[in-house]
């Protein structure tokens, strides 16, 4: 089903950066992944793929392996960094296949090259299939250990011109507290850059809000679960925005 005039008309953002964590993919399990989850998920990026606007995606590794935990049990940092970022890769591999069941194109491009299975990263190309109406994914994070998926999410939005960030989360936005522990944890409709690093609210860590902050990205933190992800480019349903509040 093509999209109509006025839905089109209702966009707000025409090329959007999802950051799309590990553990956002394996649901309520501890490890791998939920498949209704990540099927949806596609099923969703396609609609708005459709819809003209020009999607890129950052995916983590922590369904799979986490460095800091793996560093903290004697492992290597930039080992487990590494492995890590090896395990981003398998997920955009997933994802990339689940967007092909839904007819659309979308291509694969690693920090890491790995020329069997995706392309290197190289800017100028990337772009290129952003125009062409691909859907593009990034994988290996930065390509450098002690950077994490959150940091290479801003580089790229930054280096892609990206409208927007949208973080995809298992809550439906920032919140005081972990509202999982906490019944009296409020959540935040709007926040600027600087609420999120004095009060070490956790969306982010420092170095990817400061870089979305210096290039004026806002940044919206919303759930993978409970809202679809093209009433969020239309600016509906429930998220918070993280921006410098002229947005």
């Amino acid at each position: 089903m093509f999209p109509s005039i006025n839905e089109k008309s209702e966009i707000k953002y025409s090329r959007v950066l999802f950051k799309i964590s590990g553990e956002a993919l394996m649901g309520s399990q501890s490890f791998g992944y939920d498949m209704g989850i990540i099927s949806q998920l596609c099923k969703d990026i396609a609609d708005i793929n459709r819809l003209g606007v020009q999607v890129c995606i950052v995916v983590g590794g922590g369904n799979i392996f986490r460095g800091t935990s793996a560093s903290l049990s004697g492992c290597e940092r930039a080992s487990s960094d590494y492995i890590g970022m090896l395990a981003t890769i398998i997920n955009a591999l997933i994802l990339q296949n689940f967007l092909e069941k839904n007819l659309i194109a979308s291509r694969v491009l690693s920090a890491i090259p790995m020329a069997t299975v995706c392309e290197p990263y190289i800017r100028r190309k990337a772009i290129r299939h952003l125009e062409k109406g691909r859907v593009v994914i990034f994988a290996a994070g930065t390509g450098n250990p002690f950077f994490t998926t959150d940091t290479a999410a801003a580089l790229r939005a930054v280096e892609m011109n990206c409208d927007v960030i949208l973080k995809g989360t298992q809550v439906n936005g920032v919140y005081s507290a972990d509202p999982k522990k906490n019944e009296d944890a409020v959540m935040y409709d709007r926040l600027s850059y600087t609420d999120l690093l004095t009060r070490d609210l956790k969306v982010m860590d420092a170095s990817a809000i400061s870089l979305a902050r210096e290039n004026s990205i806002p940044i919206i933190v919303f759930s993978l679960k409970g809202e679809k992800i093209v009433n969020i480019i239309k600016g509906q349903g429930t998220y918070t925005i993280v921006s410098d509040c002229k947005h």
